[in-house]
């Protein structure tokens, strides 16, 4: 049974199934808690600035590096990453620091916090989710719409080895996939050094081929906490028609805020205008 207020210390690491995840915890400590998830391929160093935004309006901020990419949980099989063991990764943390939070995820993170939150409502208070909508939603843009031109890549890394080669030969094409995405070279360098050379890339790319092992539930989850979804028009993973359709699965107070001009890379390009967001959604809980 959760307990508001027992993480009164900061929380460095935590263990799950024998995996030891780092964690950056910043803020006051009695403030009440944001949990944040990053995306691929990045760590949670990408909400630094937003977790600085966050601090100075009295949130404590706490983002793990997740499974595959903290260096102490990397487990091999493709099965186990699975969805289900990325939320439990994340519940299992929300256990640790013991009240319900306010839980927001960009890319993969957001797929995850989704999920997090259709399955166990009593861990969150309130979501935002940036760039990915609810899975039901994406999954009927597959169907239905380009989306699965925008996806080309889920398919591609399926493939053993190939993948991570191709993404970490200098000067790949990866990179040029990665500019066309509206990473800035400091976004690539960040990349480099703290996936490619921290060797979290193969275990983060086997995000994507844990997807056959996967629930395919997920997409009828529901949603019960207050949601907030975030995109921007400049976002060329994620076509509009995903986004449009994920108020359906919401049974609480929902907004949907687009981004002009902006990336995919929210959290690092347009750092003010996503914790805003993120206030905003906290807003709507009214805690």
């Amino acid at each position: 049974m959760l307990t508001s207020g027992s993480a009164t210390e900061r929380i460095t690491e935590y263990t799950r199934d024998g995996l030891v995840f780092d964690v950056l915890d910043q803020g006051p400590l009695d403030g009440p808690i944001v949990l944040l998830l990053h995306g691929f391929p990045e760590r949670a160093s990408s909400w630094s600035a937003v977790m600085a935004v966050l601090n100075e309006h009295g949130f404590r901020t706490v983002a793990p590096d997740q499974r595959g990419y903290s260096p102490r949980a990397r487990p091999k099989r493709r099965r186990d990453y699975r969805i289900g063991a990325l939320v439990g990764d994340v519940a299992a943390l929300i256990e640790v620091i013991g009240q319900p939070v306010h839980l927001v995820g960009h890319d993969w993170g957001a797929n995850i916090a989704w999920v997090t939150a259709g399955r166990h409502p009593r861990l969150v208070a309130s979501l935002t989710a940036f760039s990915v909508p609810h899975p039901g939603s994406f999954m009927t843009a597959m169907l239905t719409s380009k989306q699965i031109l925008h996806s080309w890549y889920f398919a591609f890394f399926q493939l053993p080895l190939l993948p991570e080669k191709w993404m970490m030969r200098p000067g790949a094409r990866a990179e040029k996939w990665y500019e066309q995405s509206g990473m800035t070279e400091d976004d690539l360098e960040r990349t480099k050094t703290e996936i490619v050379d921290y060797g979290a890339l193969p275990f983060a790319v086997t995000w994507y081929r844990g997807l056959p092992f996967s629930n395919p539930g997920i997409g009828r989850l529901r949603i019960t906490v207050p949601t907030s979804m975030v995109w921007s028009d400049g976002d060329t993973f994620i076509g509009r028609s995903a986004v449009d359709n994920a108020q359906r699965y919401v049974d609480a107070a929902y907004t949907l805020t687009v981004l002009p001009d902006v990336s995919h890379w929210i959290p690092t390009q347009a750092s003010d205008a996503a914790a805003a967001a993120v206030l905003r959604s906290i807003a709507l809980s009214g805690t």
